[in-house]
């Protein structure tokens, strides 16, 4: 379930005089604007948009860019977006770091459903005038493009039907593959790439029960391959993606410095679908609330944004 709660009935010509307010004059109304923009539902937030331009005559997300700085401009202009633009800029911006990280990439493919990937494609060549399969495969090489393009152009069935005999049969094929350490294995690549979550997840029950352990604990842990550390990041999208965000939002928070572009990416991008359940994964993983560890490590109104998407008064 959703952390935002946003009223159904709303008006945007108020919300977008509000922003205007709040960008004029010597300071920015950082309240104001995380009130109306943080309260607000994705069609909401496409209908401001377009209603602050017919009045004013300017870009909104351009203005909101000139007036905030830092993870707190970073967290507005990511949730004003649309989702798949959103995503797309998300990508783009993965892959134009040097290195060989892709979990944006592992993320869109493995947690959307087929019409939401297939709309941030759209959304990447439409913004970037390439398509994202041409980027993905531009900016890696060897197995980790074979996997990555493989689940980046899927249109995977979305039904629950499965079958039985087919998911104990690959579900042995993924444990060869994995004992014999052939984990580039083009069955492995093409069971992860084509099949549906719901046979996906027979498989990984099958494997469960042929071998006694999950297909992730047989997969080796921190490997510095990087086709091995994307491989099993997508079967832990692919298997469960509350727990795999819990993850990612603990270790962001956890230790050292806090990695606020990890914090910000699945607060913004789950605050609308399953961010309640993550939620509670983490309370119940971790012994304390996540609005709290999030109250701890952040500040300032980059931390009021963050909260406010997590549901909180601020």
């Amino acid at each position: 379930m959703a952390t935002v709660s946003a009223p159904k009935q709303v008006s945007v010509k108020e919300d977008a005089e509000a922003l205007r307010k709040a960008c004029q004059g010597w300071g920015t109304d950082e309240k104001a604007i995380i009130a109306v923009l943080g309260r607000r539902n994705a069609a909401q937030r496409r209908q401001i948009r377009h209603v602050y331009e017919e009045i004013y005559q300017e870009d909104l997300i351009k203005r909101l860019e000139s007036e905030l700085s830092g993870h707190f401009e970073k967290a507005v202009y990511r949730w004003i977006l649309d989702p798949p633009d959103r995503d797309a800029v998300l990508a783009n911006v993965e892959l134009k770091k040097s290195g060989n990280k892709h979990h944006v990439i592992v993320e869109i493919s493995c947690t959307k459903n087929p019409e939401e990937l297939l709309a941030i494609r759209r959304a990447y060549h439409a913004r970037y005038k390439r398509s994202l399969e041409e980027e993905v495969a531009y900016h890696t090489k060897g197995d980790t493009r074979r996997l990555l393009v493989a689940l980046v152009s899927a249109f995977r069935y979305y039904g629950e039907e499965i079958n039985t005999t087919l998911a104990k049969s690959e579900a042995k094929k993924l444990h060869e593959a994995i004992k014999d350490k052939k984990f580039g294995n083009e069955d492995v690549i093409r069971i992860l790439g084509t099949r549906s979550i719901a046979q996906l997840q027979a498989t990984f029950n099958c494997y469960r029960e042929q071998e006694g352990t999950s297909i992730t604990k047989n997969l080796p842990k921190d490997s510095s391959d990087e086709y091995i550390a994307m491989l099993r990041m997508a079967v832990r999208c692919l298997k469960d993606p509350k727990k795999y965000f819990e993850k990612v939002l603990r270790r962001s928070i956890e230790g050292i410095g806090t990695d606020e572009d990890a914090l910000t990416r699945v607060i913004v991008t789950r605050a609308e679908k399953d961010l309640k359940e993550i939620k509670e994964l983490y309370h119940k993983r971790n012994n304390v609330p996540l609005d709290k560890a999030v109250d701890k490590e952040t500040s300032g109104d980059y931390k009021d944004m963050l909260l406010t998407l997590l549901g909180n008064e601020v």
